[in-house]
C-alpha cells in the first residue's frame, strides 16, 4: 500500500462511521503515513508486530489485506484487531502492549538461542505505543528489561503530543526525549488528522469532535 491508500482507507472508515454503519468506536489514524512506510520498511511478513486502539495502519501494512482489515473494523474490533497468521496484536489498554510485546521477545530470543540462524533470518517484534503511554512506567520497565537482555524488540512512540484531548506536556511537564538506539527504541512525530474519537451533530451535520 502507497501513502493515498492509506488515506483513502480512512476517509472510507469515517464516512461509514459517520453514516452509523459501524457500531463500534473506532480511532482513526491521519497525517503519519510517510513515517508508517518508512518503518515498515524495517518490518518482514515473520516478524511480531504489536500496536494500540489506533492500529488501522499498522494492521493494513503488516497484512497487506484491507478487505480483512475493513471487515475487522465494521466487527466492532477497530482497538483490538488481531491475526495469528498475520503475528499482529493489539491492545486497548494504555500502555497494555508492551509487556506483552516484551514476553515475545523473550521467547524469540530463547527460540533462537544457539541456533545458527543468520541475522536476516532472525525474527523481530515492533511494538507501537503513544507518546502518553511513554511516560508510563510499564513503558520504562519494559525498555529497560529489553536493553538489559539484549532482547530482539523495538518500541516505537507515535507522538502526537495528545493523550485523548490532553497535551502530554501538560501532563508531563519534563518530557522523556528519543533515544534512537536503533535497536529497542525508535519514534516520530507528526500532526494527528482526526481527533480522539466521536461524532456529533453541528448544524445538521455529522461533524468530528474531541473529548
Amino acid at each position: 500500500m502507497d501513502e493515498q491508500d492509506l488515506i483513502n482507507f480512512e476517509k472510507d472508515i469515517a464516512e461509514n462511521y459517520s453514516q452509523a454503519n459501524i457500531r463500534g468506536p473506532v480511532h482513526l489514524s491521519g497525517n503519519n503515513e510517510k513515517q508508517l512506510l518508512q518503518i515498515f520498511k524495517k518490518i518482514r511478513g515473520f516478524d511480531w508486530v504489536f500496536s494500540t486502539h489506533r492500529s488501522h495502519y499498522h494492521a493494513l501494512l503488516k497484512t497487506k489485506d484491507p478487505k480483512w482489515v475493513k471487515e475487522q473494523i465494521f466487527l466492532k474490533r477497530s482497538s483490538h484487531i488481531n491475526s495469528r497468521k498475520h503475528r499482529f496484536f493489539t491492545s486497548a489498554i494504555v500502555g497494555g502492549i508492551c509487556p506483552i510485546a516484551l514476553g515475545v521477545a523473550i521467547a524469540i530470543k530463547k527460540k533462537q538461542k544457539n541456533k545458527n540462524i543468520q541475522k536476516k533470518h532472525k525474527k523481530w517484534v515492533w511494538a507501537f505505543v503513544g507518546d502518553m503511554a511513554s511516560e508510563m512506567g510499564i513503558f520504562h520497565e519494559c525498555l529497560k528489561y529489553a536493553r538489559g537482555h539484549k532482547l530482539p524488540i523495538t518500541y516505537i512512540i507515535e507522538d502526537n503530543e495528545f493523550g485523548c484531548y490532553t497535551p502530554t506536556s501538560d501532563v508531563w511537564p519534563k518530557r522523556t526525549e528519543f533515544i534512537n538506539d536503533l535497536r529497542n527504541l525508535d519514534g516520530y512525530s507528526y500532526k494527528r488528522t482526526y481527533p480522539h474519537y466521536g461524532l456529533a451533530d453541528k448544524d445538521g451535520k455529522k461533524i468530528w469532535i474531541n473529548f
